[in-house]
């Protein structure tokens, strides 16, 4: 058993989260002391160290609620998990594209740039017009509230 402090530093995870992943339901709630503080076994280490590794990964919370609800029937067949893992490589291709997308757009600003003053800079005339661009890259697009 271990307090808080030790499960944040033993997994990477901060206090707050650790807090919020309970909340949510990913992790069980945890024994308390007398004085009430946290204690947490080495399952929920390990929980918390699959979250963790799981995030890192990209998955959204709702994927690991159901990696997690299939880690704890180990009998079952893996397909589902699998399923899961193609959604989540699928949005990281998409992602991978729109970032090319974006890279090539900035490359192509830089390559017109003529190093002259402001009022003949390529970079401020395409941000101006964004059907300059030679693709639709909207903030929405880019993963960024419009």
């Amino acid at each position: 058993m271990f307090p808080i402090g030790r499960l944040a530093k033993a997994t990477g995870v901060k206090v707050p989260t650790i807090r919020y992943y309970e909340q949510i339901g990913l992790l069980p709630e945890p024994e308390r002391t007398a004085g009430n503080q946290r204690l947490y076994t080495q399952g929920t280490l390990e929980r918390l160290a699959f979250i963790r590794h799981a995030r890192d990964l990209g998955f959204p919370l709702e994927a690991i609620r159901e990696l997690l609800s299939l880690s704890d029937r180990p009998g079952q067949s893996c397909a589902a998990a699998d399923e899961i893992a193609r959604r989540q490589l699928a949005a990281v291709e998409a992602r991978m594209a729109r970032l090319a997308a974006l890279r090539d757009a900035l490359q192509r600003m830089l390559d017109h740039c003529a190093n002259g003053t402001i009022a003949d800079c390529r970079v401020i005339e395409v941000l101006g017009d964004h059907g300059l661009c030679a693709h639709d890259h909207g903030a929405a697009e880019a993963g960024h509230p419009a």
